[in-house]
């Protein structure tokens, strides 16, 4: 029993002296030990990096032979080819090349707001067909 309450006793105090701001026992070996797990650390973290890219660079083989199979491109490749294309299109004007315009917009709307009213007038009784004819 009492070397346990010395045990504890010590240690209490070794405790309350950290708490206090006392110094803490110094370990010889300290800066070794911790030179060594900065170490283990590095070593452990390249070989996860090294890792990581074996397999990304597995996953590209089998997605480069998805893409060969069913004739898909990268995006890289798909964005460059467009580029190019927008750039040859440019070539010989001086402004910028026009946007496409949606259906349904610009000039012809006055075209469309014909046949759209025609159509409705198709589905209505005669006497009243005549009225809007008017």
């Amino acid at each position: 029993d009492s070397f346990i309450l010395k045990f504890f006793s010590q240690r209490a105090t070794k405790d309350m002296g950290k708490m206090l701001g006392g110094e803490e026992e110094k370990d010889p070996d300290a800066a070794k030990k911790e030179e060594e797990r900065q170490e283990a650390l590095r070593q452990q973290e390249e070989e996860r990096k090294a890792k990581h890219a074996r397999m990304e660079a597995e996953r590209e083989k089998v997605r480069q032979t998805i893409r060969d199979k069913y004739g898909l491109k990268k995006k890289e490749e798909k964005e460059a080819e467009e580029k190019a294309a927008m750039e040859q299109a440019c070539e010989g004007s001086l402004t910028r090349p026009k946007k496409a315009i949606p259906r349904g917009c610009g000039d012809d709307d006055e075209e469309d707001e014909e046949s759209i009213l025609d159509t409705v007038l198709k589905f209505l009784p005669g006497p009243l067909q005549d009225m809007f004819k008017k």
